[in-house]
């Protein structure tokens, strides 16, 4: 199973990736070797994740998050944390 991940930095910008191990991966960026841009960006918090069957359709998924502005990302962040209180 891949996960999609939005991650917002200790200077608020918000990263976007995909992984086969979440917690391996965030530990990743603590060191400092997760990505070149959250580089001493910590710490991080997991705002969005979504799962995807294969490396294919997360990494779409990926490239479609990435074109959206600031903005929709916290609209598609809420929209799924309204629908997770909905759900309870």
């Amino acid at each position: 199973m891949w996960i999609l991940y939005i991650i917002k930095c200790r200077d608020n910008s918000l990263y976007t990736g995909i992984t086969t191990d979440l917690q391996g991966r965030l530990s990743s960026h603590l060191k400092g070797t997760g990505a070149k841009y959250t580089k001493g960006k910590g710490p991080f918090e997991v705002l969005y994740t979504e799962q995807h069957e294969d490396r294919s359709g997360a990494s779409k998924r990926e490239y479609q998050i990435k074109k959206l502005t600031h903005q929709k990302k916290f609209d598609l962040i809420a929209n799924k944390s309204l629908l997770r209180n909905l759900s309870k």
